[in-house]
């Protein structure tokens, strides 16, 4: 099992393009540790306002009776992919991974298979 320091430190390591990663607690807003970003991406703030994405898509899941499980939520720029993953589990409940890549160095399927993997070994 991995703390939120290793994590981190395995979705960047891990993962060709990355720029920044979180580990974020979606109730609350805050972040439980972060990785990366810089003067052009604050991540803390960045997280934060993602907690407000998650809760509005889970909130139109329920509205629309989907019982289905969100397993991550890509968000597209120009030139960055911005990557949620809801962990899932007794200890993760409520938590999310967070993870930009730069676009043009990265792969998305490799990066969604590390996070899946990070997402496994994370204990709080």
């Amino acid at each position: 099992m991995a703390s939120v320091e290793v994590s981190l430190k395995e979705m960047m390591a891990g993962t060709e393009g990355a720029v920044a990663a979180a580990v974020v607690d979606y109730t609350s807003g805050m972040a439980l540790g972060t990785l990366g970003g810089g003067k052009d991406l604050d991540t803390t703030v960045a997280a934060a306002g993602n907690t407000d994405v998650i809760r509005a898509k889970v909130r139109t899941m329920e509205q629309l009776g989907l019982k289905s499980d969100i397993e991550d939520i890509l968000i597209t720029l120009e030139n960055q992919y911005h990557l949620i993953r809801l962990v899932t589990g007794r200890t993760g409940n409520g938590l999310f991974l967070y993870l930009v890549l730069d676009k043009a160095r990265s792969n998305l399927a490799m990066a969604r298979h590390q996070l899946r993997r990070v997402e496994e070994q994370l204990e709080i």
